[in-house]
């Protein structure tokens, strides 16, 4: 436990060290004339621009596809090792692999669950809009 302290102090210690030799000093010497300018031609350059809402839906509905395959894809491959692990462990491996599943479980549901949250605000939205 020691040991590990000394680690976690040390790499601690690296992390600020590392921190504060990136840091660079900011010399912002525009006025208040400049910065107000600079945000006005900013907001007027992004009131031009338009959403393509069938680029938009089909970049949503193929992203949307493709993360819940993964899903999955990841989910299955988990599930056949854990059950080849079951089948050849010993009674304590059977153990903690039991207790792996509590994790598995829950992680399924979030994937699906979320999936099916975010199809559902999906039709209803289109059935809303019109």
């Amino acid at each position: 436990m020691k040991y590990m302290n000394k680690i976690l102090f040390f790499n601690v210690i690296l992390i600020i060290f590392f921190l504060s030799i990136s840091i660079k000093p900011v010399y912002a010497d525009e006025g208040v004339y400049d910065i107000v300018s600079g945000a006005d031609e900013f907001v007027e350059s992004g009131g031009n621009t338009r959403v393509d809402e069938v680029k938009l839906k089909n970049f949503s509905n193929t992203m949307a596809n493709t993360l819940l395959n993964i899903g999955v894809a990841v989910a299955v491959i988990y599930s056949v090792v854990l059950g080849i692990k079951y089948m050849i462990g010993s009674m304590e491996e059977k153990a903690e692999i039991k207790e792996s599943i509590i994790p598995f479980i829950i992680g399924c549901i979030v994937l699906f669950g979320s999936f099916t949250i975010w199809k559902i605000a999906v039709i209803v939205g289109n059935r809303l809009q019109g």
